[in-house]
């Protein structure tokens, strides 16, 4: 594959990751995320288990995890009322994982 081939393959994977690269790159969701590994995927959690164990508010929390759902990452189960946010396992950070590789790629065809 030629460089100009390689590099218009990165700017594809750049553009179907955006949505992940933006929801991923806040610190706050980034600690959303990590609590959320420490759970059961089954399971999930609550907006309030998050919240106590996050020190967010409620608002924030709910804000925040409406942009990792909307980017894939985590999804939400009902239980009547009840609402359990948890990570996805075929999450759309798979397509980082392409990025990455493309570019590794990349780097070992014409730098090395």
């Amino acid at each position: 594959m030629n460089k100009q081939v390689q590099l218009n393959k990165i700017k594809e994977d750049f553009i179907l990751s955006q949505k992940v690269l933006s929801a991923i790159g806040d610190e706050t969701r980034q600690s959303i995320l990590l609590v959320l590994m420490g759970t059961d995927c089954e399971t999930g959690m609550r907006v309030g288990e998050i919240t106590n164990q996050t020190h967010l508010s409620r608002p924030a929390v709910s804000h925040h995890l409406k942009i990792l759902r909307e980017a894939g990452i985590i999804l939400m189960r009902k239980e009547g009322t009840k609402n359990f946010y948890y990570i996805n396992v075929r999450t759309e950070l798979g397509l980082l994982k392409t990025l990455v590789g493309d570019i590794e790629k990349f780097m070992d065809d014409f730098y090395r």
